[in-house]
């Protein structure tokens, strides 16, 4: 490659880098996932596309392909609170585990019975579709406010189901008869093991350093904490673990751990998890030729109907049979088992391994991956309304944003009034904000200005709180509490009770405004 190539390469990335950001505003606006646009993108700019490159490099495909998953994973644990997904973890370890196996048996039923595959190519795409993707889940989680309890259950298993489907898809791929289940399921709990142990303790102690070593520079946070992580990954796997578990929880760890500069650290691994998606799903539209996908098509929808109306909830009834939740959950979490890059990323196992048949497997699954993705991603806001799953309608009316003012020990927090919030007709001076926070501006219509006691706040009002950093917790749990109580709350019994002392509570008055969770 020369410097000529080098600039040539520089600009058609850049552009494509531009198109996918667009891609994004286009997305939130159509309720269209982007990672379909990202792969439109690659398929255009590839041999059947305006771009007329030909690139079928299946094993580079795969090996991009994990390196961006794991810094999608280690995004999506630096952006995940423990206290969600803490209650979540036996719901998505069963998921995981028991749901897999469901989720493969059926699939794989259906593939060979009703689509004529032979049993090592249906067993392969059974396992390659039963793992939900972290960057799907991710990205519809950002945009589909759903409960906390809810949300947590798909963080976790979109963390934990990659190892077991990794291992069964390396088996089913390996030339002559697979081994045994037994073997299979040993080798799935020593790896999840391994992985976790290893996760933990990377977590852990890079947390330790992180509060206790007091870097020259304010960026060098971001790079550091996303080296832990990445390192937790490649620990995991030369342990002969999973390392996409280790990294998953090492980047939980290091989210929930409070460290310095932690949202600058949280934008930085933003950004780095876009590129990684942006890029991997790219890559797969540019290996993927769609004249060869015409085929494969009927055989890829009528596996995709098994997968999503009967796998899937079959795997989520009955490993969810021994915990309490309303079948209404359940439904949603059988809708929301979201595929994306990962099916595909390991579609490519097979090609690298020259197992037969399975340019058939890759492309079903990415014919499955388009079309139901396209049908589950902007249809999961609709079935959350229709099953009445009220804290995402809660969570949509008042979303609070925060920014640190780090040299001021202060945060900014940004809410706004939505149209069922009791927030409505109260004044400022009713909100009983805590001594040390404030509300400083009030943007109604366009127009800010500063407001008074007695300034009545409306519907559509945006909020802007200024809150020391003592008592910035105690403000977004009052603003919560008004918001679902009205200005009566604590007193008349709205909202969460108190959990102070009732020794502490003229030193720290924060207490008394309850404890309902904010969001940030």
């Amino acid at each position: 490659m020369t410097v000529e190539h080098l600039n040539e390469l520089l600009l058609v990335c850049s552009l494509v880098l531009l198109i996918a950001v667009a891609a994004v505003r286009l997305s939130s606006r159509s309720g269209l996932p982007s990672l379909l646009i990202y792969l439109g993108i690659g398929i255009a700019i590839g041999q059947d596309g305006i771009g007329g490159v030909v690139f079928d490099n299946a094993e580079l495909t795969q090996l991009l392909g994990y390196a961006a998953l794991v810094v999608i994973l280690a995004e999506g644990g630096l952006g995940t609170k423990w206290k969600e997904i803490k209650p979540a973890l036996p719901r998505a370890a069963m998921l995981s585990t028991v749901g897999v196996a469901v989720s493969v048996g059926v699939t794989a039923a259906g593939a060979h019975y009703l689509a004529g595959l032979g049993w090592k190519q249906a067993l392969l795409i059974g396992a390659v579709v039963s793992s939900t993707d972290a960057a799907a889940v991710f990205s519809v989680l950002r945009s589909v406010p759903l409960p906390s309890r809810l949300t947590g259950v798909l963080e976790a298993e979109s963390g934990f189901n990659d190892a077991p489907v990794v291992i069964l898809v390396v088996a089913f791929s390996a030339a002559g008869p697979a081994e045994h289940w037994y073997v299979l399921l040993g080798e799935i709990a020593l790896e999840l093991a391994i992985g976790a142990a290893v996760g933990v303790a990377i977590g852990w102690l890079g947390a330790y350093c992180m509060r206790h070593v007091a870097l020259p520079a304010s960026g060098l946070y971001p790079i550091a904490v996303m080296a832990i992580a990445v390192s937790a990954y490649a620990a995991g796997a030369l342990a002969h673990g999973s390392g996409f578990l280790a990294v998953y929880l090492a980047a939980v760890i290091l989210g929930n751990a409070k460290l310095p500069h932690a949202p600058a650290t949280r934008g930085f691994a933003e950004g780095v998890g876009w590129i990684g998606q942006i890029g991997m799903f790219v890559l797969l539209g540019l290996l993927v030729t769609p004249h060869n996908l015409l085929d494969d098509f009927v055989p890829a929808l009528l596996i995709g109907m098994i997968l999503t109306l009967v796998a899937r909830p079959l795997s989520v009834f009955g490993s969810l049979l021994p915990f309490r939740m309303p079948w209404q959950e359940k439904a949603l979490l059988s809708w929301a088992g979201l595929r994306g890059a990962v099916p595909i990323v390991l579609a490519t196992i097979p090609m690298v391994n020259d197992v037969p048949g399975s340019e058939t497997v890759f492309n079903i699954v990415f014919v499955l991956v388009v079309v139901y993705t396209l049908i589950q991603g902007p249809t999961l806001p609709w079935l959350a309304r229709r099953l009445r799953l009220g804290d995402g309608e809660e969570a949509a009316d008042l979303g609070i944003e925060s920014a640190p003012l780090e040299r001021l020990r202060g945060h900014l927090l940004s809410t706004s009034i939505g149209p069922t919030s009791r927030m409505h007709g109260v004044e400022v001076g009713e909100l009983r904000m805590p001594a040390g926070a404030a509300v400083t501006l009030v943007v109604r219509d366009g127009t800010s200005f500063v407001p008074s006691p007695t300034t009545v706040l409306r519907h559509g009002d945006e909020l802007l709180v200024v809150a020391t950093d003592p008592v910035r917790d105690a403000a977004e749990r009052r603003l919560q509490a008004v918001s679902q109580g009205g200005k009566l709350a604590g007193w008349l019994g709205t909202g969460e009770p108190e959990r102070q002392p009732q020794g502490r509570r003229e030193r720290q008055p924060q207490a008394r405004w309850g404890r309902r969770r904010g969001t940030d």
